[in-house]
């Protein structure tokens, strides 16, 4: 039985947090979107620590994640995502003004599915985040455990 994808967005901005979830939305994603202010935030709902929610290991996620972040950033929050012998198998998608080709190389030699850049431009990155609700469409995301779904 398929099992509904929980979009996870670690994003410290609200404004691009409107954006992401209401851009998904147009795009026809109805998954549960869960936001994130900070990079410690995302890593506590991941690995199961402090007090907040934390997730579910039947449940599938793909993780969009800014890059600057307070507390811990994107790149650590990555890091220790892909380390991670029970998350390493969790999509990670850059979504982030930083288009650096070093930043990118190093996001993808940590091991993010995809990176995204955020363009200044709203117009921009409507068309940006519709383009990437209609890829988590068709996208097979892995469970934490390995199974697919």
């Amino acid at each position: 039985m398929k099992k509904e994808v929980t979009i996870l967005v670690a994003e410290d901005d609200e404004g691009h947090a409107a954006l992401i979830r209401k851009n998904l939305q147009r795009a026809g994603i109805t998954n549960l979107i869960i936001h994130f202010k900070d990079g410690q935030e995302i890593l506590d709902f991941l690995s199961l620590k402090g007090e907040g929610p934390h997730r579910l290991p039947e449940t599938p996620y793909i993780l969009l994640l800014d890059i600057r972040m307070p507390k811990t950033d994107g790149v650590e929050v990555l890091r220790q995502v892909k380390e991670d012998e029970n998350l390493r198998k969790i999509p990670v998608i850059m979504v982030t003004t930083t288009d650096d080709p070093r930043e990118i190389d190093r996001c993808h030699a940590l091991g993010c599915s995809n990176y995204i850049t955020k363009p200044i431009d709203s117009e921009q990155f409507m068309r940006a985040i519709h383009q990437l609700g209609l890829f988590l469409m068709v996208v097979e995301v892995p469970r934490i455990n390995g199974e697919i779904i």
